[in-house]
């Protein structure tokens, strides 16, 4: 039976407090939150979830660059605290990836960044996503794609034994998991970050609800 044991919330609730620091920023998230808005740019996102979405700084830029109306979820009550504080998302919600306290169909587009590698069953995160976005909706996720299975499955097991549990797909083992859960999938492109691409190399894969 596959692993199902997801991280503690106590580990991002103190993550919490360090997310926002510049050079954790500039290294580790920006350039993911880049790639998404130019993604979104020009797909009529006037609905957007952001899934695990942290502290809300990816949701204030698609509010204040798209004009998207945007909803924040993430399961760390410290994730969303300084969201809230900051008036980051046009609302917030506390919740799993695995069972989004959202109707169906409600959204144009949804939206993680660095954070599906946590979801201790992906492929019921990504039904979950297909779940709640509207007929020709959007699906973007990045996340670090290591270019060997091999490198996931260590990863994975140096995680286990440090006790939060995380799994790295490929971007071809990526795309099986986008097309299984019913998504058309547009495009994967290399998101540029230094110094980890060439190592760790994030990738953003788009899909799409069919019509």
């Amino acid at each position: 039976m596959a692993e199902r044991r997801g991280p503690d919330r106590w580990f991002f609730d103190i993550w919490s407090r360090f997310y926002d620091a510049p050079l954790v920023q500039r290294l580790t998230y920006r350039p993911e939150h880049d790639a998404v808005l130019r993604g979104l740019r020009g797909a009529g996102s006037g609905q957007v979830l952001d899934v695990a979405c942290g502290t809300g700084l990816l949701a204030t830029r698609m509010r204040r660059e798209l004009g998207a109306r945007v909803v924040g979820c993430d399961f760390s009550r410290g994730m969303l605290a300084q969201a809230a504080q900051q008036r980051r998302a046009d609302a917030l919600v506390q919740g799993s990836a695995l069972a989004l306290p959202l109707a169906p169909g409600r959204f144009d587009a949804v939206v993680s960044t660095e954070a599906f590698h946590w979801f201790p069953d992906q492929a019921q995160a990504l039904e979950e996503f297909f779940r709640v976005l509207a007929p020709g909706g959007r699906l973007l996720v990045s996340l670090v794609n290591p270019p060997l299975a091999v490198m996931g499955s260590v990863a994975h097991r140096v995680s286990r034994l440090v006790g939060e549990p995380a799994r790295w797909p490929t971007r071809g083992q990526m795309r099986e998991l986008f097309e299984a859960a019913g998504f058309h999938v547009e495009s994967q492109q290399l998101v540029f970050r230094v110094p980890a691409t060439l190592i760790l190399p994030s990738v953003l894969t788009i899909g799409s609800r069919p019509a």
